[in-house]
């Protein structure tokens, strides 16, 4: 059940600028959709699976409002294990681990398994119950976190899983993501995508991450084809909503891109190529320095200046520049939320939901909330790690 006075509640929290940037965000957003337009969504890791943002953005698939998705090989990962997790941590000294075996924390972890989850993965591999006992048993903390990962068995199972996925990627000439997404549950990214025949796509400054997940995604397919892949999902797009993500440059204008000029000499020789022009890019980030460098560009062009004189962007603006600041500050339609993701996303999505008439069945909360808190509990006891016997029953 969404809570409308919760949402109302974040909405009037915030400052009248973001208040102004969200509601533009939400009439262009509203507009694209009304006349037919393709919404894209460019994610990070960690805030995103944690405020419960990529469980959202499966739902928005699921209701047609989001057309497409780049992630990272670490949410591909989460989302492989059911996005979040129980997991008891304990010192791993306890349990006759040497030193040297262990992370820095000294810490391991074991899955709290729902039953069916047990048994599935049992059936996949006879792993030792016996070491995950005495886990159990040791003072520790049970913590909810991202899926997969350190926790035993779950976090072995999906590096191995993603090692068999990338054998059927490469016989049927998919990327990985597409394979798993087969057997993903509808409230994963991967899941909603693959139901919904849109594609959710790693990008190849994030292919580093999810340990195997990661190197299998990289393996798949060939790195020029990811990037035309992508490069052809955000030609298609009107709006592209960036949410706790680094590197975009790379993502919104890589190879192929003709608007701030990457892709000229690809075009030059014949190979697709899109524009950024008349798109809106709507990015949500906590860094205020991302603000400032909009702001300067709007006001005296010193972005696209320092540029044409050859000059080093930190030091003409003052602004210590990340890459991605560049690229979104020249970009007229570009609009900066500066504010935590865990607040904006269900008030744009709810809003946006609302004006197209669409009903949405999940709504996340800032983690923050005794809603978002009870929403990573429903995220751990329904959604599901991926079906191996259902992602191999699509290829065959």
């Amino acid at each position: 059940m969404i809570n409308y006075k919760l949402i109302n509640e974040l909405y009037n929290s915030l400052s009248k600028q973001n208040k102004e940037w969200i509601d533009q965000s939400i009439d262009k957003i509203v507009q694209a959709k009304e006349k037919g337009g393709n919404i894209v969504v460019v994610t990070g890791s960690g805030p995103n699976i944690h405020e419960g943002v990529t469980t959202l953005i499966a739902e928005l698939i699921n209701k047609g409002i989001v057309d497409g998705v780049t992630t990272s090989s670490a949410v591909v990962a989460h989302e492989m294990a059911g996005a979040l997790e129980k997991v008891h941590r304990v010192d791993g000294r306890k349990l006759g681990i040497p030193q040297e075996k262990l992370p820095i924390d000294n810490l391991v972890e074991a899955s709290i398994l729902p039953e069916e989850d047990a048994k599935m993965i049992k059936e996949e591999f006879d792993y030792d119950e016996d070491y995950i006992a005495r886990i159990l048993a040791e003072e520790g903390n049970t913590i909810i976190k991202a899926a997969g990962n350190l926790a035993y068995p779950l976090g072995l199972r999906t590096e191995r899983l993603a090692r068999e996925a990338e054998a059927l990627a490469k016989a049927n000439g998919v990327p990985l993501e597409y394979v798993v997404g087969q057997g993903a549950d509808r409230m994963t990214m991967l899941g909603a995508a693959a139901a919904n025949n849109k594609e959710l796509l790693v990008t190849v400054p994030q292919l580093v991450g999810g340990g195997s997940v990661g190197l299998a995604i990289g393996d798949s397919i060939s790195i020029t084809e990811r990037s035309m892949r992508i490069a052809k999902m955000l030609g298609k797009a009107d709006i592209i909503i960036e949410s706790a993500v680094a590197l975009t440059q790379e993502i919104h204008d890589g190879p192929f891109e003709m608007y701030t000029g990457h892709g000229i000499w690809p075009d030059h020789e014949g190979y697709y190529t899109y524009s950024l022009a008349g798109k809106t890019i709507i990015r949500i980030d906590l860094d205020p320095n991302l603000e400032l460098a909009w702001r300067k560009q709007r006001e005296s062009n010193i972005v696209q200046e320092a540029i044409a004189k050859g000059l080093p962007k930190t030091k003409l603006t003052g602004v210590p520049f990340r890459m991605e600041m560049s690229g979104f500050a020249r970009l007229p339609g570009s609009i900066p939320i500066i504010e935590d993701i865990g607040k904006i996303w269900p008030i744009i999505a709810l809003k946006v939901a609302e004006r197209l008439g669409i009903s949405l069945d999940f709504i996340s909360y800032p983690q923050g909330t005794e809603e978002g808190q009870k929403m990573r509990e429903w995220i751990v006891e329904n959604v599901r790690p991926v079906n191996r016997e259902k992602m191999y029953a699509a290829f065959k």
